[in-house]
């Protein structure tokens, strides 16, 4: 089988590190060599996290590289115009339209760009974007968008949803549990 390459990105405390957690837990399972690294600068500030998982038969480096990424979460619209060049062509990008403005933005130095999302398609980018924040919310907690995003990724995968939850059961926190499967129900039906 050949490696497959998922970038998680977002900003920090949005929870990807939960998400990573949760893919890499779940592909072990699934018998798969698995690689996880995670990039976390100022994340404790709100700077931006990634995290890559690459799975296969046999899997020698965790990092990916542009044009080799086969799938990009983004938590937020601006983290997945950040990555892009990543994905590789017939990639896909499953984006969160939350805006969450960085640093510049929020000291008046610069402008959130407007039509992220459209220019990135126009571009020819394998798009998939769609509010995560409301399921999210009806779950319980807007914490649970990086859940509703995995529930929904892992619509796109050819992996048994039981499988999910089992891995979901693995790496939740039992008081966080039955919010945490809602979000990821309410992503996998989006």
């Amino acid at each position: 089988m050949k490696t497959t390459s998922v970038m998680i990105v977002g900003v920090g405390g949005q929870g990807s590190l939960l998400a990573s957690r949760l893919l890499g837990t779940l592909l072990t399972d699934e018998g798969y060599d698995v690689k996880v690294s995670e990039v976390h600068g100022m994340s404790q500030r709100g700077g931006s996290v990634v995290t890559y998982v690459r799975f296969g038969d046999r899997v020698y480096s965790p990092i990916v590289t542009e044009g080799e990424c086969d799938y990009i979460i983004s938590f937020e619209k601006l983290e997945a115009a950040r990555y892009a060049a990543c994905l590789k062509k017939g990639g896909k990008i499953i984006v969160n339209t939350q805006e969450i403005d960085p640093m510049p933005v929020i000291i008046g130095a610069a402008e959130y760009p407007r039509n992220v999302l459209d220019d990135m398609k126009a571009a020819g980018y394998d798009v998939d974007d769609f509010d995560a924040l409301a399921p999210a919310l009806e779950a319980g907690s807007a914490k649970a968008v990086n859940i509703v995003l995995m529930g929904h990724f892992a619509a796109c995968m050819d992996i048994p949803k039981e499988h999910w939850v089992s891995a979901l059961e693995k790496v939740v926190k039992p008081k966080f549990l039955e919010m945490n499967m809602k979000a990821f129900n309410l992503g996998y039906g989006m």
